[in-house]
């Protein structure tokens, strides 16, 4: 997924010092941003007080859009560096393409997860004959400075395992959770996953108490922690909890998001995840130069230009504004 704001704003994330060491229900509502011609997303993260949760540094929630006669997703060729994209579905598919040649339907419950590494560029869009609804969420993994120039790839899992408990399904996304792993490869500490809820649950879903958390709900009505979180909306967990009231009532779709704390301070720019000015601004100039990022065969259209770099020195501070 492109971040297709067309004058890119930093973001300043990463560093510990922002971490809240101690549990807290701190609700955060998202921006809205039209991504493509057809397709409107409300943005969670980076937000206006919270840049990150653990390695988890941009959430994007759309849908359910009724795309029975719209095109759906369109989002051109563009690229990617420092970072790791996840595609998670709920309704519908997306048609990946990617510059080191993947072609790949994602379907729902299935992890779509690339990584960029040093460069990547790719594409999503909904396919020609596609499902009337368009539901799911696109999420960037922030890669340790030590992996940052590892080389691209794309996996793509669409047998995932799975955490049951009475009213309660968890799909594992990445990472592990309850002594259960993802398939999916990472880079720090960090857990991904999809909580299903059947109506009138109540359960308790067991955290690491080092972890920071948010959840993000999808659908439905539930209540974490006591606090009702409607779709579209995510709530920061902070860190020292060693477990996590959920209540539905009705059948509810979450994603739980967590990690140890991000030590290093980034920018965040435009597609590009950078420690310096330099960074950026080299990979902007690679990306309209043509030059390491790739191309990606069989889209039908031109990739996405970059917006100008900002007048101001880009640095790399804390995790909240």
């Amino acid at each position: 997924m492109s971040n297709l704001d067309r004058e890119a704003v930093p973001a300043q994330c990463g560093g510990r010092g922002f971490v809240v060491a101690e549990p807290v229900r701190e609700l955060l509502s998202p921006r809205r941003v039209q991504l493509g011609e057809s397709t409107e997303v409300r943005r969670l993260l980076p937000n206006l007080g919270r840049r990150m949760v653990g390695a988890w540094c941009f959430v994007d929630h759309y849908g359910p859009d009724d795309i029975a006669d719209e095109p759906g997703m369109q989002v051109p060729p563009h690229p990617h560096m420092g970072l790791q994209t996840v595609s998670w579905l709920h309704e519908g598919e997306v048609l990946h393409r990617d510059s080191t040649g993947s072609l790949q339907t994602i379907r729902p419950k299935q992890l779509g997860l690339m990584t960029s590494g040093r460069a990547i560029s790719h594409s999503e869009e909904s396919p020609k004959a596609h499902a009337r609804l368009l539901h799911g969420a696109q999420l960037w993994v922030a890669l340790p400075d030590a992996d940052r120039h590892v080389a691209p790839h794309f996996e793509h899992h669409a047998d995932l395992p799975t955490v049951t408990a009475p009213g309660l399904t968890a799909t594992l996304i990445l990472g592990s959770l309850d002594g259960t792993a993802s398939p999916g490869t990472t880079y720090t500490p960090l857990v991904g996953a999809d909580l299903a809820l059947t109506e009138g649950a109540e359960v308790s879903v067991p955290l690491e108490r080092d972890f920071e958390y948010a959840v993000l709900s999808m659908s439905g009505e539930a209540h974490v922690d006591g606090v009702p979180v409607l779709p579209g909306s995510m709530l920061y967990l902070g860190c020292g909890r060693t477990e996590l009231p959920l209540r539905a009532a009705s059948d509810a779709g979450l994603m739980l998001l967590g990690g140890e704390p991000f030590e290093e301070e980034l920018i965040m720019w435009w597609n590009f995840i950078g420690r310096t000015q330099e960074d950026i601004a080299q990979a902007r100039s690679d990306w309209m130069s043509g030059a390491r990022f790739g191309e990606v065969v069989g889209y039908d259209g031109a990739p996405l230009p970059a917006p100008e770099l900002p007048p101001v020195p880009l640095k790399a501070r804390g995790r909240v504004r």
